[in-house]
């Protein structure tokens, strides 16, 4: 706002300056914008200013491992290394820099004054003390070099034979064998700065003597033949993968980071050690013969590794049916000619033990991992694997680091499950983080009148679909009127692409409804995933006629699975299936009597191969205060990659509007909401990591707060702002149980940061293997919640997901952000999207190529549940 009072008066000019020239005064609008925001404080994730104490106290055990540092005298030194060949080009294939390195170690010994490096693979080096020169230079011959990049062609060849790409690869890397090392003086770290940044106390130095301690475990784990993935570790042993008739066999890892937290510091590891004392650990059982397997399969599946020499990466997919002494697989070879292939019928067990030499001590009677596909299974014993020594690593040994080998032990806390209201007031009582609605009908029912089927050529009774659908939501209180049609595909079209069937099903939707367009359409899909008619349909039903839709792949029709379909129906209409008892008392403390908004935010990026893929920026808010149980969604493009949304505040050309998504959702709620401005802004963001956290308080929040001002320069909200964290590796088991965690449970000592705010909560009941909690961080509180009520609030948001009768895993509204974006990222893979779509986008970050921009909502579903 500009000033109203008088300006001081100018100065007298200098003599040198001529008698005509006015000085101008400088005001903050001549200023420039970015100097202005460069003015502005910089906000920084708040303390932890308590824990909670609510809840039952149950012990447990995570996979947290303590860290004590003794020397804290000395200096970490880092160096920049350099990589070229001989000729002075740069090195570019993936692996060669440890050898190098190695080789560097292994031939300049004496020059080195015996020091011991940590590498990071890439270019940073790191010594206790220093090197005799700030600038090294070194020769280095190596008898063999390949490149381990893989030519991302495929799968590997059988029996580890390289293909042609990789022939004609290994070829051209043979042609050099000489290389130039060098090592240049970055900058010094003090051990001090590690054992302050193990307490938690931020330096200058925290975050670089973190990353010394992780590159360390890196380093040791490459020098024991472990394949690095990240921050995970594969034991690269030949006896621990084969080539079974295609697949390559993998085995498993463990991930490592050093974390500070409230007992000095862990390292988050899996426990190292065989698979199989794992699962003996993890399972509270006394031998391998007790180990339940089904729960085994479920704990260990989809865990990820990377093999050589193709360093693709591959998962494990199951467990054999039988042991691996029954465990029968087809074993090719050459024939005595050497051109027919023979093929023999082998078991595991043989093929271990008589074709590589391997002796299986008693895994034979055990089952194997299967690291291939269901119809191609790749099998390996789950006894070969290996051991982690840490106390081995001399860089540790110097420094004085040890690391426990024993879980770290902490106290949790089982917050109770929150009462839900069904129809007709009655209560509902979850146990164990799932409740139903048995006799009950749902909260607030929609209606279902002029609306019909479509069907996509799916193979199902949908006469008979329809008569369950009718019949079931009458007994949930949902009045569904006989449908105006079942509209089948023309069967000349089957095999047409896709945006021409959706246009050909319209054309016939369009004859059963000449006036005007259904309210509501039941899709019947061919295929139950990935079907390539999703997009162009929901985009045709959602932006161009409004018209709420259910896109259903029926193969097993059950009671069960039609209730599912109805909870989504019901939410998608604006029904409420449930809502907290709480929330209808109006008892949510801070929340309930002081006009709130909830946000959450979601950016969904395209798969590692879509490089020119939009990223899609979610936010749901609430809605119909004070409920906390009723979203709608603004999505927006921007540049792939993107994570911080960009679309929250979004001047027009003319600086007279903002068209972005935060003024699109306070509008909402203000009308929503019986014309209430939110006194509180309370903002969940998913999918950022600790160092974006000074992104989100800095240019998110700053984009919120221009939009509230935008709309009325006197409005000040208080803000609370939260992370919320999935992708992480900390998991949780109870001690001397096999059982998963209870729901409910919330962690807030022991392994969490002695300083910030954080803490873990299992909200939901882990159905399959070891239940991962989400890791929340607190990075603004201006509400002023304690930690017993946040966390109460943030369990409670695990229970208001309309779309199942069970507690999520994390706060709906996140959940609803992630499912906002990817269904709305459905609308990028249309192949018609003109440049003229109406609706937000832009400049990619390069400001060259453009953003592929989403159509607009119509506006019969843009305030709606319709990601449900």
């Amino acid at each position: 706002m500009e000033s109203t009072e008088e300006p001081e008066a100018l100065p007298p000019p200098p003599p040198e300056i001529p008698p005509n020239v006015v000085p101008v005064q400088l005001t903050t609008d001549s200023v420039p914008e970015e100097t202005k925001k460069i003015s502005k404080p910089k906000r920084s994730p708040i303390a932890r200013h308590g824990v909670g104490s609510r809840g039952q106290k149950i012990q447990l055990l995570s996979n947290h491992f303590k860290v004590s540092i003794s020397n804290t005298g000395g200096h970490f030194f880092h160096y920049c290394v350099s990589l070229s060949y001989e000729d002075g080009r740069p090195i570019d294939a993936k692996g060669i820099g440890r050898r190098l390195i190695d080789k560097v170690h292994e031939t300049y010994g004496s020059d080195l004054a015996g020091k011991d490096f940590a590498y990071d693979g890439e270019k940073s080096l790191f010594t206790i003390g220093a090197l005799p020169r700030n600038k090294m230079e070194f020769t280095v011959l190596l008898d063999s070099f390949s490149s381990n990049r893989n030519s991302g062609n495929g799968s590997p060849v059988g029996n580890g034979s390289p293909n042609e790409t990789d022939k004609k690869r290994m070829r051209r890397a043979f042609q050099s064998k000489t290389f130039k090392v060098e090592m240049s003086f970055a900058a010094k770290i003090p051990m001090q700065a590690i054992a302050a940044a193990l307490r938690g106390q931020e330096s200058e130095n925290s975050q670089e003597a973190l990353r010394v301690l992780d590159i360390i475990l890196r380093q040791h784990a490459a020098k024991q033949g472990c394949l690095l993935v990240r921050q995970s570790f594969f034991h690269n042993d030949p006896k621990n993968y084969v080539d079974l008739g295609g697949g390559v066999l993998g085995c498993r890892g463990f991930h490592s980071s050093f974390r500070t937290s409230q007992d000095g510091s862990t390292t988050t590891i899996i426990q190292p050690g065989p698979l199989i004392d794992f699962l003996i650990t993890n399972q509270n059982v006394s031998n391998p013969f007790q180990i339940d397997w089904a729960k085994a399969k479920r704990t260990l599946k989809n865990l990820r590794i990377r093999v050589s020499p193709t360093n693709q990466e591959y998962r494990i997919t199951g467990l054999s049916e039988n042991t691996c002494k029954e465990q029968m697989f087809s074993l090719k070879s050459r024939a005595s000619d050497g051109n027919d292939v023979e093929s023999v019928d082998i078991t595991v067990y043989d093929y271990f033990v008589n074709h590589r030499g391997i002796d299986l001590r008693y895994s034979g009677d055990l089952p194997c991992i299967n690291v291939g596909k269901p119809k191609r299974p790749t099998y390996i014993p789950v006894e070969v694997m290996k051991s982690n020594n840490y106390a081995a690593e001399p860089l540790l040994r110097s420094c004085g680091i040890t690391i426990s080998s024993q879980f770290t032990q902490v106290q949790g806390r089982v917050l109770t499950a929150p009462k839900l209201k069904a129809g007709n007031g009655e209560d509902v009582i979850p146990r164990n983080g799932r409740w139903n609605f048995n006799h009950k009908k749902f909260f607030e029912p929609s209606k279902i009148e002029n609306w019909a089927v479509v069907n996509f050529s799916a193979r199902c009774d949908v006469r008979g679909l329809v008569r369950d659908l009718i019949r079931f939501g009458e007994m949930k209180g949902i009045l569904i009127s006989d449908p105006v049609d079942v509209v089948e595909e023309n069967g000349q079209f089957r095999r047409a692409p896709p945006l021409v069937r959706v246009e050909k099903m319209f054309e016939q939707i369009q004859k059963a409804f000449p006036n005007a367009p259904p309210r509501f359409l039941v899709c019947l899909l061919p295929d139950r995933k990935n079907s390539d008619i999703y997009g162009p349909w929901k985009r045709k039903n959602l932006a161009e006629y409004g018209i709420f839709n259910q896109c259903l792949a029926p193969t097993r029709v059950n009671e069960q699975y039609i209730l599912n379909v109805l909870l989504k129906i019901n939410a998608k209409l604006g029904g409420l299936n449930s809502l907290l008892a709480m929330e209808q008392s109006r008892n949510i403390p801070f929340v309930s009597k002081v006009p709130t908004i909830i946000f959450g935010m979601d950016v969904s990026h395209g798969s590692p191969g879509q490089s020119d893929m939009p990223s899609i920026a979610a936010v749901v808010s609430s809605r119909n205060w004070p409920l906390l149980s009723r979203y709608r969604a603004s999505v927006r493009s921007q540049s792939p990659k993107v994570e911080m949304v960009d679309s929250l505040f979004t001047l027009t050309p003319d600086k007279k509007d903002d068209s972005g998504i935060v003024r699109e959702l306070l509008l909402d709620y203000y009308r929503s909401s019986g014309q209430t401005k939110p006194a509180q802004i309370i903002i969940f963001r998913d999918g950022v990591s600790e160092s974006q956290f000074n992104q989100v308080l800095n240019i998110e929040l700053d984009q919120i707060i221009e939009a509230c001002k935008f709309l009325d320069e006197s409005w000040s909200p208080k803000f609370t702002v939260i992370v919320a964290q999935k992708n992480h590796h900390t998991k949780f088991f109870q001690d001397g149980s096999p059982d998963n965690v209870p729901p409910g449970t919330v962690i807030d000592t022991a392994i969490c940061h002695p300083q910030s705010y954080d803490f873990y909560m299992c909200a939901h009941a882990g159905m399959i293997g070891t239940t991962r909690p989400t890791h929340y961080h607190v990075l603004l509180d201006e509400i002023g919640f304690s930690a017993d009520d946040l966390q109460e609030l943030i369990h409670s948001l695990s229970y208001v997901y309309q779309r199942s009768t069970t507690a999520i895993s994390v706060v709906a509204p996140v959940r609803y952000a992630h499912l906002a974006a990817t269904q709305i990222s459905q609308f990028l893979k249309c192949d018609d999207m003109s440049e003229t779509s109406s609706s937000h986008g832009g400049l990619t970050s390069a400001g060259q190529t453009p953003v592929p921009e989403l159509p607009e909502l119509h506006r019969n579903v843009c305030s709606s549940m319709f990601f449900c």
